[in-house]
């Protein structure tokens, strides 16, 4: 008996992993070689492809692909809608496979909200925060919240998701952050 749940209109190829008390809701396809955490909510529509890895905790809104060469890990919260791509050059003429994605990494607690794009070969940090609508075309510091056409950074977000006033504390958790020589974020701690 399986430890995780699959709505009957869902399908799951062989040869992937599910955490358990992982939940895929209506008309999902989870795709050959994938392999997916502990305790993560897949909403309506969702498909992921072949060899995709994501974490614990994860949670995929409805409507979203998450592609090969995409990967996810713990906490990571994809938005309603929201678009991975997996080759900057595509052409249905001249496909390239999998030799022609570009590895996209979504690393520990960020977040994509609805209807954001997030151009392939790109990472986003821990806990960093895409607002929705954005399109994502370079990296994406640790903290940093970023928003428009291209995406550019308009603050810095607490891990709990609230955004950072000047002193660096989170006014609703007490997390406090510092800004180091390279000018990245980097927690010191709870106040």
């Amino acid at each position: 008996m399986n430890d995780y749940f699959v709505h009957e209109s869902s399908y799951i190829d062989e040869n992937v992993k599910i955490g358990r008390g992982t939940k895929i809701w209506h008309f999902s396809h989870i795709q050959s070689g994938a392999v997916i955490g502990e305790n993560c909510s897949f909403g309506q529509n969702v498909n992921v492809a072949n060899n995709v890895k994501i974490g614990n905790g994860v949670k995929v809104q409805n409507n979203v692909a998450v592609y090969e060469g995409v990967e996810l890990q713990d906490y990571v919260f994809c938005g309603p809608s929201m678009v991975f791509t997996n080759d900057l050059t595509p052409r249905a003429k001249y496909p390239k496979g999998r030799i022609g994605y570009k590895k996209t990494l979504l690393k520990e607690g960020a977040t994509v909200g609805a209807n954001a794009t997030i151009v392939c070969g790109h990472t986003i940090g821990r806990w960093a925060m895409v607002a929705a609508g954005a399109v994502v075309t370079k990296d994406v510091p640790d903290y940093a919240l970023v928003a428009g056409v291209p995406a550019r950074q308009i603050a810095w977000v607490c891990e709990c998701g609230e955004i950072l006033g000047e002193t660096f504390i989170c006014e609703k958790c007490g997390r406090t952050y510092e800004l180091n020589q390279e000018k990245m974020l980097i927690e010191k701690g709870v106040k």
